[in-house]
């Protein structure tokens, strides 16, 4: 067992085999599977690693704790201190590498029909090769000519496909809004259960929204001052109202019966959650008083004071982006994914009703496959007769989401402060970005439901 194991990691990282686990205790995997996560591992490294450039506390650490430190630096030149491996710059140095690496595999793997060729072989394998190929690209990435010109160039380049996988990343979650509510309304043919779990669902998720509007207001706000966040706490609440209104209107039922309360109140739940952020990444206000001291408002002072909701919002807020990305990058290639990026959302009845609605589709199709064993865990090659999603669109996707994580990351056009410590606070550029993002989800979820009125198609654009 142990032989075979060895030589099928081996195969995995320097051949086309598909990865597997040598344990007979785990599930059966796919093919099609495993691969995705194998990318996605490598770009959760990618993120660690460019946190971990941006937090001064590892950088004072190493200094530290590493005898010859700067005589280390000066040999790599790198600064007297390092200061070119740590920082905004590293960071775009280091995601220059990663992008340059899904595109140069979005440009191999374009009309790859299945998993037989050659050109998915090197999708699908050659693991530790590719590995290394990341780390030659990243590293190489520092010894570009004319740094000053590329990092503005390169900024500017980034925002524009950030912002692109933006609308990308919210126009997902309205499809995942609607594939979740058309998978339980399935249910509700057969069991009339699945009722009673979506009124439960409708409750919890309008509980939060309404919660959080409440508790951003009592934090967020003060009686005299704290105007902008009055504003945008009014506005962004008023129009999740109207959103809920509109959904369970007469004339948007008559064309999408499968609208309510159910998507409404999870695009609520998340503009919410978008507001939070925003209004943490807000700069506080500073007034004086009765002593004549200033005091900082707009912002929380519990416990140990705005340090611990740094900590909280910087945590939260990196969880929920890392999240995000993978979850848009992992599903946007899938065929209802992609259908509904392009305004088309499923019809009633495509879906089977299960509570893990969120793994896969009935419409993705699909087929078992040549069964390997070896080393223990049962692998699927199940993309041989077809592919089940493009290798193309999802290494662009991923290029896209290196950009946009970036971006995040240096705190977008406040990069020359950037700290992952404080990564979401106190920042103008993040604010309207975060708060952009929070309209322009409300913008996508009012587009499904009303270009089906406008278009006549029965609820679904085409």
């Amino acid at each position: 067992m142990s032989a075979g194991c060895c030589a099928r990691q081996v195969a995995c990282c320097c051949g086309s085999a598909a990865c597997a686990l040598c344990c007979t205790c785990c599930p059966g995997i796919k093919q099609s599977t495993s691969t995705r996560i194998m990318y996605a591992l490598f770009f959760f490294l990618v993120t660690v690693i460019c946190a971990v450039m941006m937090s001064p506390s590892v950088a004072k650490l190493l200094e530290e704790h590493i005898p010859f430190y700067g005589d280390i630096c000066q040999h790599l030149k790198a600064g007297e201190n390092c200061e070119k491996l740590v920082g905004y710059s590293a960071v775009y140095r280091v995601c220059f590498g990663m992008a340059c690496f899904f595109f140069i595999l979005f440009a191999v793997t374009i009309n790859i029909k299945n998993s037989r060729g050659c050109r998915a072989a090197v999708h699908n394998g050659f693991w530790f090769v590719k590995f290394l190929i990341i780390i030659a690209m990243c590293s190489g990435a520092f010894f570009l000519p004319d740094q000053d010109t590329f990092l503005l160039v390169w900024r500017h380049i980034g925002a524009l496909f950030a912002i692109i996988f933006l609308v990308i990343q919210l126009t997902l979650l309205v499809e995942f809004a609607h594939k979740w509510n058309n998978n339980w309304h399935s249910g509700t043919a057969h069991n009339k259960l699945w009722y009673g779990a979506l009124a439960l669902g409708i409750l919890l998720l309008y509980t939060i929204a309404v919660g959080a509007l409440g508790l951003l207001s009592w934090f967020y706000t003060h009686p005299e001052h704290c105007l902008l966040n009055k504003i945008m706490l009014g506005v962004n609440g008023g129009l999740c109202l109207l959103l809920t209104l509109v959904s369970i209107s007469p004339c948007v039922l008559k064309h999408n019966p499968q609208s309510g309360l159910l998507q409404s109140g999870m695009i609520s739940c998340y503009v919410m959650y978008l507001t939070f952020s925003s209004l943490s990444n807000k700069p506080p206000e500073t007034i004086l008083d009765e002593d004549g001291k200033n005091i900082t408002i707009c912002v929380p002072n519990i416990g140990n004071g705005i340090n611990q909701d740094e900590r909280l919002v910087s945590v939260l807020g990196a969880v929920i982006m890392l999240g995000c990305i993978l979850y848009s990058c992992l599903t946007s290639t899938t065929r209802s994914s992609w259908d509904a990026l392009r305004g088309r959302y499923a019809p009633p009845g495509e879906e089977i009703a299960r509570c893990c609605f969120c793994f896969g589709s009935s419409r993705d199709g699909g087929q078992e496959g040549r069964v390997e064993l070896r080393g223990g865990q049962k692998v699927a090659y199940d993309e041989e007769e077809k592919t089940l999603y493009s290798y193309a669109r999802f290494h662009f996707i991923f290029f896209l989401g290196t950009l946009y994580m970036m971006m995040t990351i240096t705190n977008w056009f406040h990069y020359n402060h950037a700290d992952i410590e404080k990564l979401f606070t106190g920042s103008w550029s993040p604010f309207w970005v975060k708060m952009g993002s929070c309209w322009l989800c409300i913008v996508v979820y009012f587009g499904s439901l009303l270009l089906p009125i406008c278009c006549n198609s029965g609820g679904y654009v085409v």
